[in-house]
Formats: structure tokens, C-alpha cells, sequence
């Protein structure tokens, strides 16, 4: 499946593509809205993830923009935490869902798997030919229940046949599906890979291949008779847990990107910091008014995502002063210097504690 992220927040992105690309998920990113509304009309996705706070052009224009021109691409709005507005614009516009930042990954990919469904018509959970099953909320393959593993791309194609089981895909249409605009391959990639799939599920055990080639047209998913009904009887399914060597290296991992986002964490502090000095001194003017509350706004996604949900909060609140009328009253600047002061001790404590997750996702 391919996403279309529109973010301009880089923290936000690097552990959005990140998490979403180890579930299979080919991504491309638009840093802005303009940005993302010629990535739309160049390629084609699945689902779009939408920041609604975007330069150029904003998330709800986008939106509507995109609805306007007859595009029926599920779209998941990322609003900021308590903009009631900002929801209820985004569904008026078109949108088809949306999360809150800081948002639970979980949950965030819990709904894209649900906009997934929706966009392919009623689906099930999981996804079924025959004996074989694709789950998609934990990226697994078996057949008469035992694993099969797969590459990144042979998951996705069989996937896309899964979810789309009448439609034929013509090689131009499978590199749009499954790969980003930075690494489209050859049409001989896409066959190579199709082989490649058929020789894993011949080796697990299928007797017949599932993938059906339409000579001169593409591939689809091969039409089989509907079976008998289960078994009501379930069997219990152990939780998935990770070796203690891929933990370790996930521990590194989250740890090693940590590093990388403490300069910017610190640098988006700054510039509030330069903010509010200024306001108390009567000199602040509108540019770095404004560009105090989008750091702030930033900051909020961004550390929520750390798992630092108290210096969210002190973001979210400094936000809300950046964007009140000007100039603020005596109360409302003493309490934006009590904000930057917390700011700065949560930060060093985030810093001192060096054991962030970079996102809040189950193993």
C-alpha cells in the first residue's frame, strides 16, 4: 500500500516513515501542502496522512481542494490536540477520519488499516485465499497457520491482490502501489518480485498459485469457490515477542534517532525562549511572534511522540498564548516565562533519562 505523508514537521516524519515503512508501507512526503497536492496529481495512493497546520497550503484547503476534483482517496487528518474547529472543518471538507497529536501510534495505525478497508470495500480483518492469510495489524503471512516470511515487497503485492481480489494490476500500476516516487524501478522489478512470491507460497505448501497472470494486461488475485463455514472453535493466539537481540538493536535504534532530535528540540526552545524575551521587553514583533508558535506547535507533536507527554502539554499551552490577542496582559506573561522555565527543566530531563520510545507502539 502507498501513503502520501503531508508533514513539515521532520521529527514527526522521520518516525512516522520509519514505523510505517517496517509495516510495509511505501511513503512518499510532502513538506507542505502544494508540495502534496502535485504529489496527488502525479501518482496514485492508497491514503493520504494530512497535517492540517501547513505552509503554502493548509490541511483543510488541501482537503477540500482534493474532494473538489471528484478524488475519493481516504484522507486521515493530524490536527492539534483540543482544535475542536480544526476537526470539525476537516470532515466538512472531506476528510475521512483524524488523530490528535500527540497522537498513540497504535492507534494511528489501527485507523489506517481501517481507512484501508473502507477504501477497498468491506473487508475483513483478515485477509484470506484459501488457506492463506494475511493479517495486516501484525504483518503476517501463514498458510494452514504456519508462518511464511516475505520480503517487504512480496508482502505488499500480495496484499494489494488480497484487498483488491477483482481487479487486474498492470505493472505501471503495481510500481505506483508499492513504491515511492525516489525508488521506482523497472517493470522487470515487479516481475522479479511476482516470482519471487509464487516460489515462497509453492514452498509453504500451496498447491495452486494464487496469483493469476492476464497476458498482456497484468495480474490479479485467481477467483476460488467460496468455502464452508468454519469451526466456531478459536485458537489462542501467544502475543508476538521480539528475540533479545532484535529488542536490543530496536532499543539502539530509538536511542541513536533520540540523539539526532535533542539539537532540534533545543533549537525550537531557543527560539521561544528569543520569543518571550523580547515580549517582555515590549519588542516583539509579528515574524518571530510567529515563528514562536510554530515551534510551539511543533514541539507539541514532537515530544508527545517521544512519549514526553508533560512537555507537550507545556507546548501546547505555550501555543495557545503565541496565537491569543496582542499584547498579552502582565498575567499571561508571567505565566508564558513560567512555561519556557518548565520547558527548559523537562527538556534536561528528557535529555538525563535517555531511554525515549520513538513512538508508543507495542512489539
Amino acid at each position: 500500500m502507498r501513503i502520501l505523508l503531508v508533514e513539515d514537521d521532520e521529527l514527526v516524519v522521520e518516525a512516522l516513515v520509519k514505523n510505517l515503512t517496517d509495516q510495509n508501507y511505501a511513503i512518499d512526503v510532502a513538506a507542505d501542502g502544494q508540495a502534496g497536492w502535485e504529489l496527488v496529481d502525479a501518482f496514485t495512493y492508497d491514503l493520504i496522512l494530512l497535517d492540517v497546520n501547513l505552509p503554502k497550503l493548509d490541511g483543510i484547503t488541501l482537503c477540500r481542494r482534493l474532494r473538489s476534483q471528484g478524488l475519493r482517496i481516504p484522507i486521515l487528518l493530524l490536527t492539534a490536540q483540543n482544535s475542536s474547529s480544526d476537526k470539525v472543518m476537516g470532515l466538512d471538507a472531506g476528510a475521512d477520519d483524524y488523530v490528535t497529536k500527540p497522537f498513540d501510534g497504535n492507534e494511528l495505525f489501527a485507523r489506517i488499516r481501517a481507512l484501508l478497508r473502507r477504501g477497498s470495500s468491506t473487508l475483513p480483518p483478515i485477509l484470506e485465499w484459501r488457506n492463506l492469510c494475511l493479517d495486516p495489524s501484525a504483518c503476517e503471512v501463514t498458510y494452514n497457520s504456519q508462518p511464511i516470511h516475505l520480503t517487504p515487497k512480496e508482502y505488499g503485492l500480495l496484499e494489494l491482490f488480497l484487498r483488491y481480489r477483482n481487479r487486474v494490476f498492470s505493472r505501471d500500476a503495481i510500481l505506483e502501489h508499492l513504491w515511492s516516487f525516489e525508488e521506482l524501478p523497472g517493470e522487470e522489478t515487479v516481475t522479479a518480485h511476482i516470482k519471487g512470491l509464487r516460489r515462497k507460497l509453492k514452498v509453504a505448501g500451496l498447491s495452486e498459485d494464487p496469483i493469476e497472470t492476464v497476458y498482456g494486461i497484468g495480474y490479479r488475485l485467481k477467483p476460488v469457490e467460496p468455502q464452508k463455514p468454519r469451526s466456531k472453535s478459536k485458537v489462542t493466539k501467544k502475543p508476538k515477542q521480539l528475540s533479545p537481540d532484535l529488542e536490543q538493536q530496536a532499543i539502539e535504534t530509538a536511542i541513536n534517532v533520540w540523539q539526532r532530535v535533542q539539537e532540534k528540540f533545543t533549537n525550537r526552545v531557543a527560539v521561544i525562549e528569543q520569543a518571550t524575551t523580547a515580549m517582555l521587553k515590549n519588542d516583539l514583533d509579528e515574524s518571530l511572534r510567529q515563528q514562536a508558535q510554530q515551534e510551539a506547535h511543533k514541539l507539541a507533536g514532537s515530544l508527545g511522540m517521544f512519549d514526553f507527554d508533560e512537555g507537550s502539554h507545556l507546548a501546547q499551552e505555550m501555543e495557545q498564548l503565541f496565537e491569543a490577542e496582542m499584547p498579552l496582559t502582565p498575567k499571561q506573561r508571567e505565566r508564558l516565562a513560567e512555561l519556557v522555565a518548565a520547558m527548559r527543566q523537562e527538556l534536561e530531563r528528557a535529555v538525563n533519562q535517555q531511554n525515549p520510545q520513538l513512538l508508543k507502539i507495542e512489539h
